[in-house]
């Protein structure tokens, strides 16, 4: 399954919010974090740069995580909440360098309400196309991050959060060489 590139974009960016909460340290501590968060992920358009609109950010990534482990039926409820509360109105929009998209809020809308309205269109395509299962939890062992497979054989295992696949691996290595050892 390939989405179009803003909902795949939306996707993995909505991945990078909700795992900058499953770090040893919160990754959005102060505006400045957030800025940073931001730009990595290309938000662009107005930011208040205050704690308001961090606290209501790092509130939203709950909310957001919910999906990973949600039914299609409480999926979609999210999904509705989202664009009801934000009185959402999808439009086709070019801005910067990319090409034409779906904004459904307005440029001048708290940098809360409009990563959760992208988040939430991103998720009508999933919803649609029958691909919830592409949002998963990280198989390593005590790790709590989420992932989006966007693989084409729905291989993706691992977060990109940290080194959790090569960890998995090498400790896979390590009990294989181990049973061989005491098995010789």
């Amino acid at each position: 399954m390939t989405f179009a590139y803003d909902t795949e974009r939306s996707l993995l960016d909505m991945a990078r919010l909700v795992n900058t909460a499953e770090q040893e340290v919160d990754q959005l501590g102060t505006p400045a974090e957030l800025d940073g968060f931001l730009d990595v992920i290309e938000f662009t358009r107005s930011r208040a740069h205050t704690e308001a609109e961090l606290a209501a950010v790092r509130e939203l990534r709950p909310r957001l995580r919910a999906v990973w482990t949600a039914g299609e039926d409480e999926a979609v409820q999210i999904v509705n909440a989202i664009l009801r509360e934000a009185r959402a109105l999808p439009q086709l929009v070019k801005h910067d360098h990319w090409d034409y998209h779906l904004h459904a809020t307005t440029p001048d809308a708290p940098v809360d309400v409009r990563l959760a309205v992208e988040a939430a269109m991103a998720l009508v395509d999933v919803i649609r196309e029958k691909e919830l299962d592409r949002l998963q939890l990280c198989a390593a062992e005590g790790c709590h991050a989420v992932l989006v497979d966007l693989s084409r054989n729905r291989s993706k295992r691992f977060c990109d959060t940290g080194n959790c696949a090569n960890r998995t691996h090498v400790a896979a290595y390590r009990a294989r060489k181990h049973a061989t050892a005491g098995s010789a």
